[in-house]
């Protein structure tokens, strides 16, 4: 478990001071595979590395595993470190050593015996899938096997947490996901806690089960990687939920506004989990006198839950058109009116009874 409590972190230089972090109460549970995501500069990095003190907080704790490292001696620092690996961006890997010796490393450091550190480095070049590679150099391997090098060097202490600071920034897309399943088979074959930042929405989508957001030194929203992509609260959330989940309606929609020669209204019906596989379209044209015309529809899958949305345009009278979203809200399922400036209002089930649809 990774602990942060009023966490700040201030660098000065010449005289001005940069508020880095701003009082960070977060909490990583044992087994999760925690994202924190947020734009340059958000402070994502400086975050990360209080963990292991690459960077000491100016103020607040940040407890590893019940432990506050700030308080400890050097030596039991030395100590605590082994048990948290590090991937970076860049890889950190020397390249005038072989993938042996970069993955050895670690254990070389701590004093390990010949044969123990052959042992551990091999049967951990296997895992990753770079047995193979081992004499070969660094400048020999591609940027993906260069990655499975540094997520293999920080696996070979047996850490209990696994830190990857823009771990697949570098990579092209196939070969992030296949880095992004390995650190899944890490974190359910050995069980380890995996906290990573990213600034890349679909590196969260693809394998977080939480994550955080950050904005200017602080956590604006946090909670499951479901609840934040179905319910974004703040603008900086909703515009990387965009990243990844088009729920945007199309500029083509609003053309309708000003064409159509018949009245009718834009909602947007948006679809959680179960909700998904209900024939809610058909139903409620078949049961009340409205047309319905999709205009767009998107579905996605966030951690084997479906997430989707549909754009519809309903024809009809105001009166049929308003029983006609009343039926759909009581299946519990979320609609928006669209206007023609773009806005959207979520409609409330009581002002559809009492005739208006305008959220």
């Amino acid at each position: 478990m990774i602990e942060f409590h009023q966490v700040s972190k201030v660098f000065e230089s010449n005289g001005n001071k940069v508020e880095a972090l701003k009082n960070i109460n977060l909490t990583v549970e044992k087994g999760d595979i925690f994202g924190v995501i947020g734009f340059s500069g958000a402070g994502k990095s400086t975050l990360i590395r209080t963990v292991n003190l690459l960077e000491y907080p100016t103020s607040g704790k940040v407890i590893v595993e019940g432990k506050n490292l700030a308080k400890l001696s050097q030596y039991e620092i030395r100590e605590a470190k082994k048990d948290i690996g590090m991937v970076f961006q860049h890889f950190n890997l020397l390249n005038s050593k072989t993938v042996f010796h970069n993955v050895a490393m670690p254990l070389l450091l701590s004093g390990y015996n010949k044969k123990a550190i052959e042992n551990q480095v091999y049967e951990t070049l296997r895992f990753v899938g770079l047995e193979e590679k081992a004499k070969n150099y660094p400048d020999q391997l591609s940027g993906g096997q260069k990655q499975r090098v540094g997520i293999a060097r920080a696996l070979t202490t047996n850490p209990s947490i696994l830190l990857c600071d823009e771990a697949t920034s570098a990579l092209d897309p196939e070969t992030t996901k296949s880095i992004l399943n390995l650190l899944k088979r890490i974190n359910e074959e050995y069980n380890i806690t995996i906290l990573m930042i990213t600034h890349e929405m679909k590196v969260i989508k693809e394998i977080c089960n939480r994550v955080a957001v950050m904005e200017d030194g602080q956590i604006i929203e946090t909670g499951n990687v479901y609840n934040v992509f179905a319910h974004p609260k703040t603008d900086t959330t909703r515009n990387f939920v965009k990243s990844v989940i088009r729920d945007e309606v199309p500029k083509s929609v609003y053309q309708l506004f000003k064409e159509k020669d018949h009245f009718s209204r834009i909602f947007k019906i948006e679809f959680f989990g179960a909700d998904s596989g209900q024939p809610i379209v058909s139903k409620t044209a078949k049961i009340y006198h409205v047309e319905i015309n999709v205009l767009f529809g998107n579905i996605t899958e966030l951690q084997g839950i479906p997430l989707g949305n549909l754009i519809v345009e309903l024809i009809g009278d105001n009166y049929e058109i308003r029983r006609a979203i009343e039926f759909i809200i009581n299946k519990d399922i979320e609609v928006k009116e669209v206007f023609e400036d773009g806005s959207e209002h979520r409609v409330d089930i009581e002002r559809v009874v009492g005739n208006d649809l305008h959220g």
